[in-house]
């Protein structure tokens, strides 16, 4: 049996205010396994946004233990959680954060070259990806020359460029219709899948966890 690729031992997040302690994660445990995907789910607020910082290393601050990949990752200095994000990790947000002055392409290959692949290698990786989300006639395209829908798929593809083996999305969908919504998700779904890593995804929406293959439930700081 593989090694789970995340592992959340006793994760806890506190906030001093107006003089009082708000406790945001209270001793919170999570198991991710290899190709799992899971829906973290709770109400605005309710501290899903503040567990995928910490589990991106995107901040200090929390107690607990974090391994990801096999690698106590909690304690590592900046250097050492910079690349644990570039080797191990993709993000996917509510807004796409794209770079404007940057195509398709061009937006999914940056975070290749920060792995030094070969330019042609990241190209052709960085297209693949985009045709398989059905954007094959878009890679020239800039973001503001692609709708709010495409624009994410893009953010996608950014994320699996370096073959992650956990990928972070954070209502992925939350900005988009619907409509556009579904037809993003579905795709992100196939995609994570067929690239075979997990993803831990953070949504208040009953009807879009329903579709991963495990929910958890984050309610006043506790996982139920």
């Amino acid at each position: 049996m593989s090694e789970p690729v995340l592992v959340v031992t006793g994760l806890s997040r506190s906030f001093a205010q107006g003089g009082q302690t708000i406790e945001v994660l209270r001793s919170v445990d999570l198991t991710v396994g290899a190709g799992e995907i899971v829906a973290l789910l709770g109400p605005s607020g309710s501290g899903k946004s503040t567990m995928l910082q910490a589990v991106g290393l995107l901040e200090g601050g929390f107690g607990g233990s974090i391994r990801i990949a096999g690698e106590e990752a909690a304690r590592l200095n900046a250097d050492g959680r910079t690349r644990v994000r570039r080797d191990q990790l993709g993000f996917v947000y509510q807004f796409h954060h794209l770079l404007p002055d940057f195509n398709a392409t061009e937006n999914v290959v940056l975070p290749q070259m920060i792995q030094d692949r070969p330019r042609d290698e990241a190209d052709a990786r960085a297209a693949a990806l985009l045709t398989a989300l059905g954007l094959g006639h878009r890679l020239t395209h800039r973001p503001n020359q692609l709708s709010g829908g495409e624009q994410q798929r893009v953010a996608v593809a950014r994320a699996l460029a370096n073959r992650p083996a956990l990928v972070l999305a954070d209502e992925p969908t939350g900005n988009l219709d619907e409509g556009t919504a579904d037809i993003v998700l579905a795709e992100f779904l196939r995609l994570v899948r067929g690239e075979g890593s997990a993803a831990l995804v953070a949504t208040h929406n009953e009807r879009i966890a329903a579709k991963m293959d495990r929910v958890v439930r984050l309610h006043e700081g506790r996982l139920a």
